[in-house]
C-alpha cells in the first residue's frame, strides 16, 4: 500500500526511521521503508546502517544529486504509494503515517503534506533560512486561502506510484534548488490535481546564513537553466515570483539599473545577511540583483 522512500546525504536518520517505524509496525496496512544513500561520509553510512533489519538501506558509491535520487526509488519500492521524506524532517505527529494511509482510500494521485519550523528564534548565525521560510513559505502554504495555488514542497510528499513512473523528477538537474519547482510545474501542466493537507514534519536543521545563502545563490542558477531546459517558456515564468518580478523589471528596461546597484552594493547586502541582519525586502533585492546579473552575463555571451 505505502512506500516510505527517504533519500540520504550526511544525515543521521536514525530518529526519523525510528518514528516511522513506531507508527507502521502498530499499523494493517502494508508499508515499507526504503533509504537510500548518496553517497554520504563513512561516518553517516556506518550509524545509518544500523536500522532495524525490516528496514532497506541501500547505499550508492556514486553521488547523483537530489533529483535523480527520487526517481531510484521506483526501482526498489513495491506499493501502489511514494511517501517522500527529506532526511532531516522530525516527525511531530503521532497520527502521521495514519493520515497519509487514510487519504490513500481517497485515491488521490499528489498529496502534500507540508513542514514547519520550530518557533523559537535561532542563533543570528541562522536567522537567515528561519525568518524567510517563516515569513514566506510557511504563510504561504499554510495561510493561503487559494487552496489549489499553494505550490509544490517536495520534503513531504505522497504520490501514486503509476503516476511518478510518468512524470518524476528532471535529471539534469544535479545540484541543489527548484528541482521541485519544475516538478510541480509538470505536474501543473499534465492536469493533475495536488492535495494539500495538514500533516506537516518539523524541519530540523536550519543552515549557517552562508551556507543557506550560497544554496540560494546555486538555486537561481538552476532556475536559469530550468528556462533554458523550457525555452523561456512565459507559462513557467509566471508561476515563479522571482522570474516574474524580473521579467516585470526587465519590461520596464530597468535592469541596467539594477545591476548598477547590484554592483555597487552586493558586497555589502550579503555581509549583512551572512550577519543575521534579515529584511525580507533586502533578501528579495539580493535574489533579483544575483538573477539578473547572471541572466545578463547569459546574454553578453550569446552570438548577436
Amino acid at each position: 500500500m505505502l512506500s516510505i522512500c527517504i533519500p540520504v546525504f550526511n544525515f543521521d536518520v536514525r530518529n526519523l526511521v525510528d518514528s516511522i517505524y513506531s507508527q507502521v509496525k502498530n499499523l494493517k496496512e502494508k508499508t515499507e521503508i526504503i533509504l537510500i544513500d548518496d553517497c554520504s561520509d563513512e561516518y553517516y553510512k556506518k550509524i545509518n546502517s544500523q536500522l532495524p533489519t525490516e528496514i532497506r538501506f541501500i547505499p550508492l558509491s556514486k553521488n547523483i544529486g537530489r533529483a535523480k535520487i527520487r526517481n531510484l526509488f521506483l526501482n526498489y519500492t513495491n506499493y501502489d504509494y511514494l511517501l517522500f521524506l527529506d532526511c532531516d524532517s522530525i516527525v511531530i505527529k503521532d497520527d502521521f503515517i495514519k493520515n497519509y494511509l487514510d487519504i490513500i482510500k481517497t485515491n488521490p494521485d499528489v498529496v502534500i503534506g507540508g513542514r514547519i519550523y520550530p518557533t523559537e528564534k535561532p542563533h543570528k548565525s541562522k536567522m537567515l533560512r528561519w525568518r524567510y521560510c517563516i515569513e514566506r513559505e510557511h504563510k504561504h502554504f499554510f495561510g493561503n486561502n487559494d487552496k489549489n495555488n499553494r505550490g509544490f514542497l517536495s520534503n513531504n510528499f505522497l504520490i501514486r506510484k503509476t503516476l511518478f513512473e510518468k512524470i518524476n523528477f528532471d535529471e539534469r538537474i544535479s545540484s541543489y534548488g527548484h528541482e521541485d519547482t519544475l516538478f510541480g510545474y509538470e505536474l501543473k501542466k499534465a492536469g493533475i490535481k495536488i492535495t494539500y493537507i495538514d500533516n506537516p514534519v518539523l524541519n530540523g536543521e536550519l543552515e549557517d546564513n552562508e551556507v543557506f545563502l550560497n544554496k540560494t545563490e546555486m538555486s537561481i542558477h538552476n532556475l536559469k537553466l530550468i528556462l533554458e531546459y523550457l525555452n523561456f517558456d512565459k507559462e513557467f515564468t509566471n508561476e515563479v515570483n522571482l522570474l516574474r518580478n524580473y521579467y516585470l523589471i526587465k519590461k520596464l528596461k530597468l535592469n541596467f539599473l539594477l545591476d548598477l546597484i547590484w554592483n555597487s552594493t552586493k558586497n555589502l547586502v550579503k555581509m549583512l545577511l551572512i550577519k543575521g541582519y534579515y529584511n525580507s525586502l533586502l533578501f528579495d533585492f539580493y535574489k533579483i540583483g544575483y538573477l539578473n546579473s547572471i541572466l545578463r552575463e547569459s546574454d553578453k555571451r550569446k552570438p548577436s
